[in-house]
């Protein structure tokens, strides 16, 4: 167990929004850290459940366990805004995001902490996620090896940083300008962000819980698409944009293909090769892509 006195404070903050069956649960994996210096910032973003009743009923418990709290309960202004605002009060060494329906393992923090003291060219350490389902029950793991990230790493979308499981400094944090309000997917934003200040990374243990949610639709994945071409127009000027940009048309050529979706897949093809010829005889998955065809012409 940590000593309070000697220990870097650690922040971490909630974002809640209608997860009113599982934010307690998330509440009391912090409370139940080993790591004892923890600030702990909760801001509901308007939730129309019951969150912030179940919230309240924590409150006294949080008081006497973290050495500074705060719970804010205000109207919608979104994710990033909720992020920009909690880190904008908070006087942690190092801070965390937990969404309001995951959970951390009890030695997370203490196991991060020591890892960031020893390692200062490190700027946010990550590991392994277990999944669980709405009641809680294990369904999954995911834990690869030890490896450090930088900046092409991230913006080729050779990485593996799951959001859940971070842990950041702050100072270099302070640097960035905070979390993007005009985009959605904040996290991979913010390790690209991250990167120019050291390296990203991935510790080979389980960390964090995550909840696995049925709502991977089509429409999900085509807003996560744009996002993601959104980011990477960012940095136009990277050497390595161009294997970004190829990288991300792979990725949704190949969700298309998985999911029998022609028109999308052929459409994603003709892109590529309007940009690069000579990926014509190349172009990993063209292919499944002729099976898929043939396929669908055999069923008409």
């Amino acid at each position: 167990m940590s000593n309070l006195f000697t220990t870097p404070l650690v922040t971490v903050v909630i974002p809640s929004y209608n997860h009113e069956h599982f934010i307690q649960d998330c509440i009391n994996s912090i409370i139940n850290q080993n790591y004892q210096n923890i600030e702990l910032i909760i801001i509901d973003d308007g939730s129309t459940d019951q969150s912030v009743k179940k919230i309240e009923q924590l409150i006294e418990h949080c008081i006497h366990r973290f050495t500074r709290f705060e719970f804010r309960n205000r109207s919608n202004k979104g994710l990033c805004n909720t992020l920009n605002e909690a880190l904008a009060w908070a006087k942690g060494d190092f801070f965390s995001v937990l969404a309001s329906d995951d959970m951390i393992m009890p030695d997370k923090i203490s196991i991060q902490v020591d890892y960031l003291t020893k390692n200062k060219k490190c700027v946010a350490v990550f590991g392994g996620m277990k999944f669980i389902d709405n009641e809680g029950e294990i369904i999954g793991q995911r834990v690869k090896k030890y490896k450090k990230f930088d900046f092409k790493d991230i913006l080729i979308h050779r990485h593996r940083l799951p959001a859940p499981t971070q842990l950041i400094r702050k100072s270099v944090f302070d640097k960035t300008e905070g979390f993007n309000e005009n985009l959605k997917i904040e996290d991979w934003d913010m390790w690209l962000k991250l990167s120019r200040f050291g390296t990203l990374d991935y510790l080979p243990q389980v960390f964090s819980l995550y909840r696995s949610h049925e709502d991977n639709t089509m429409k999900k994945f085509n807003l996560i698409s744009q996002e993601r071409m959104k980011i990477i127009n960012l940095y136009q000027n990277s050497p390595y944009y161009a294997k970004a940009w190829k990288r991300i048309k792979m990725m949704d050529f190949s969700y298309y293909i998985d999911n029998n979706d022609l028109n999308n897949a052929l459409s994603v093809y003709i892109e590529v090769l309007k940009r690069n010829p000579m990926l014509v005889l190349r172009f990993a998955y063209i292919k499944k892509l002729f099976l898929i065809y043939f396929k669908n012409v055999n069923k008409s």
